[in-house]
Protein backbone atom coordinates (compact mmCIF):
# COMPACT_ATOMS: atom_id res chain seq x y z
CA UNK A 1 0.00 0.00 0.00
CA UNK A 2 1.20 3.49 -0.84
CA UNK A 3 0.75 6.46 1.47
CA UNK A 4 2.54 9.48 0.08
CA UNK A 5 0.46 12.23 1.72
CA UNK A 6 2.44 15.10 3.22
CA UNK A 7 1.78 16.34 6.75
CA UNK A 8 -0.94 18.99 7.02
CA UNK A 9 1.59 21.62 8.11
CA UNK A 10 4.14 20.76 5.41
CA UNK A 11 5.51 23.90 3.70
CA UNK A 12 4.53 24.14 0.04
CA UNK A 13 8.07 23.73 -1.42
CA UNK A 14 8.58 20.57 0.64
CA UNK A 15 5.15 19.24 -0.34
CA UNK A 16 6.04 19.67 -4.00
CA UNK A 17 9.39 17.93 -3.47
CA UNK A 18 7.53 15.02 -1.90
CA UNK A 19 4.96 15.06 -4.72
CA UNK A 20 7.74 14.86 -7.32
CA UNK A 21 9.41 12.01 -5.45
CA UNK A 22 6.10 10.13 -5.21
CA UNK A 23 5.34 10.67 -8.90
CA UNK A 24 8.81 9.42 -9.79
CA UNK A 25 8.39 6.34 -7.61
CA UNK A 26 4.91 5.47 -8.90
CA UNK A 27 5.61 5.93 -12.61
CA UNK A 28 9.21 4.71 -12.95
CA UNK A 29 9.26 1.65 -15.15
CA UNK A 30 5.48 1.62 -15.77
CA UNK A 31 4.80 1.83 -19.52
CA UNK A 32 1.02 2.32 -19.31
CA UNK A 33 0.18 6.01 -19.75
CA UNK A 34 -3.36 5.72 -18.37
CA UNK A 35 -2.17 3.98 -15.20
CA UNK A 36 0.48 6.66 -14.70
CA UNK A 37 -2.00 9.51 -15.23
CA UNK A 38 -4.44 7.89 -12.82
CA UNK A 39 -1.83 7.63 -10.08
CA UNK A 40 -0.64 11.19 -10.67
CA UNK A 41 -4.23 12.49 -10.48
CA UNK A 42 -4.64 10.69 -7.14
CA UNK A 43 -1.37 12.17 -5.88
CA UNK A 44 -2.44 15.68 -6.87
CA UNK A 45 -5.75 15.18 -5.07
CA UNK A 46 -3.95 14.05 -1.90
CA UNK A 47 -1.15 16.62 -1.97
CA UNK A 48 -2.95 19.82 -2.90
CA UNK A 49 -5.67 21.23 -0.64
CA UNK A 50 -8.67 23.32 -1.68
CA UNK A 51 -9.34 21.77 -5.06
CA UNK A 52 -12.48 20.42 -6.69
CA UNK A 53 -10.81 18.81 -9.74
CA UNK A 54 -7.35 17.46 -10.56
CA UNK A 55 -6.41 15.49 -13.62
CA UNK A 56 -5.53 15.25 -17.25
CA UNK A 57 -6.78 16.04 -20.69
CA UNK A 58 -4.94 14.09 -23.41
CA UNK A 59 -4.16 15.35 -26.90
CA UNK A 60 -6.00 13.06 -29.32
CA UNK A 61 -6.33 13.86 -33.03
CA UNK A 62 -5.91 17.61 -32.53
CA UNK A 63 -8.22 18.11 -29.55
CA UNK A 64 -8.14 17.53 -25.82
CA UNK A 65 -9.94 14.44 -24.56
CA UNK A 66 -10.68 13.75 -20.90
CA UNK A 67 -8.15 11.55 -19.14
CA UNK A 68 -7.84 10.21 -15.61
CA UNK A 69 -8.93 12.65 -12.90
CA UNK A 70 -10.27 13.12 -9.39
CA UNK A 71 -13.39 15.22 -8.87
CA UNK A 72 -16.83 15.64 -10.36
CA UNK A 73 -17.69 14.57 -13.92
CA UNK A 74 -16.05 16.82 -16.49
CA UNK A 75 -16.25 18.00 -20.09
CA UNK A 76 -15.11 15.18 -22.36
CA UNK A 77 -13.69 17.08 -25.34
CA UNK A 78 -12.13 20.53 -25.49
CA UNK A 79 -11.10 22.14 -28.79
CA UNK A 80 -7.69 23.79 -29.00
CA UNK A 81 -7.88 27.47 -28.14
CA UNK A 82 -11.12 27.09 -26.18
CA UNK A 83 -11.21 27.56 -22.41
CA UNK A 84 -8.20 27.54 -20.13
CA UNK A 85 -7.16 24.00 -21.09
CA UNK A 86 -7.55 24.59 -24.81
CA UNK A 87 -5.47 27.78 -24.67
CA UNK A 88 -2.73 26.04 -22.67
CA UNK A 89 -2.64 23.20 -25.20
CA UNK A 90 -2.71 25.47 -28.24
CA UNK A 91 0.01 27.79 -26.93
CA UNK A 92 2.05 25.12 -25.15
CA UNK A 93 2.16 27.50 -22.19
CA UNK A 94 1.01 27.34 -18.57
CA UNK A 95 -2.20 29.19 -17.73
CA UNK A 96 -2.54 30.46 -14.14
CA UNK A 97 -6.01 31.98 -13.83
CA UNK A 98 -7.01 33.68 -10.58
CA UNK A 99 -10.64 34.16 -11.65
CA UNK A 100 -11.92 31.86 -14.38
CA UNK A 101 -15.05 33.98 -14.80
CA UNK A 102 -12.84 36.78 -16.15
CA UNK A 103 -11.07 34.44 -18.62
CA UNK A 104 -12.36 34.97 -22.17
CA UNK A 105 -14.06 31.81 -23.43
CA UNK A 106 -13.88 29.96 -20.11
CA UNK A 107 -15.61 26.58 -20.27
CA UNK A 108 -17.56 25.94 -17.06
CA UNK A 109 -17.45 22.17 -16.59
CA UNK A 110 -18.13 22.68 -12.87
CA UNK A 111 -19.91 25.85 -11.74
CA UNK A 112 -18.09 25.92 -8.39
CA UNK A 113 -14.66 26.40 -9.99
CA UNK A 114 -13.25 29.90 -9.48
CA UNK A 115 -9.53 29.51 -10.23
CA UNK A 116 -7.50 27.20 -12.42
CA UNK A 117 -3.95 26.14 -13.17
CA UNK A 118 -3.30 24.31 -16.44
CA UNK A 119 0.16 23.07 -17.35
CA UNK A 120 0.95 21.48 -20.71
CA UNK A 121 2.90 18.23 -20.74
CA UNK A 122 5.42 18.43 -23.57
CA UNK A 123 7.24 15.57 -25.27
CA UNK A 124 9.80 16.50 -27.93
CA UNK A 125 8.22 19.97 -28.09
CA UNK A 126 4.69 18.68 -28.69
CA UNK A 127 1.79 18.93 -26.23
CA UNK A 128 0.71 15.37 -25.35
CA UNK A 129 -1.59 16.33 -22.46
CA UNK A 130 -2.39 19.04 -19.96
CA UNK A 131 -2.52 18.83 -16.19
CA UNK A 132 -5.65 20.67 -15.05
CA UNK A 133 -6.21 21.84 -11.47
CA UNK A 134 -9.44 23.59 -10.42
CA UNK A 135 -10.32 25.24 -7.14
CA UNK A 136 -13.52 26.72 -5.70
CA UNK A 137 -11.37 29.56 -4.25
CA UNK A 138 -10.33 32.57 -6.29
CA UNK A 139 -6.56 33.01 -6.65
CA UNK A 140 -5.93 29.55 -5.14
CA UNK A 141 -2.81 28.92 -7.25
CA UNK A 142 0.42 30.93 -7.15
CA UNK A 143 3.91 30.93 -8.65
CA UNK A 144 5.02 28.09 -6.33
CA UNK A 145 2.14 25.95 -7.59
CA UNK A 146 3.00 26.86 -11.16
CA UNK A 147 6.66 25.88 -10.71
CA UNK A 148 5.74 22.69 -8.85
CA UNK A 149 3.28 21.48 -11.47
CA UNK A 150 5.57 22.48 -14.34
CA UNK A 151 8.30 20.34 -12.76
CA UNK A 152 5.80 17.47 -12.38
CA UNK A 153 4.95 17.78 -16.09
CA UNK A 154 8.65 17.44 -16.93
CA UNK A 155 8.99 14.35 -14.72
CA UNK A 156 6.07 12.52 -16.33
CA UNK A 157 6.44 13.75 -19.92
CA UNK A 158 7.98 10.48 -21.14
CA UNK A 159 5.64 8.33 -19.02
CA UNK A 160 2.22 9.34 -20.26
Amino acid sequence: MFDFRPADDCPKPEAYRQLHDAAEALTAGEPDAVANMANIAALLWDFLPDMNWAGFYRMVDGELVLGPFMGRPACIRIPLGKGVCGVAAQDGATQLVEDVHAFPGHIACDAVTNSELVVPVLRNGDVVAVIDLDSPSKARFDSEDRAGIERLAEIISQRI
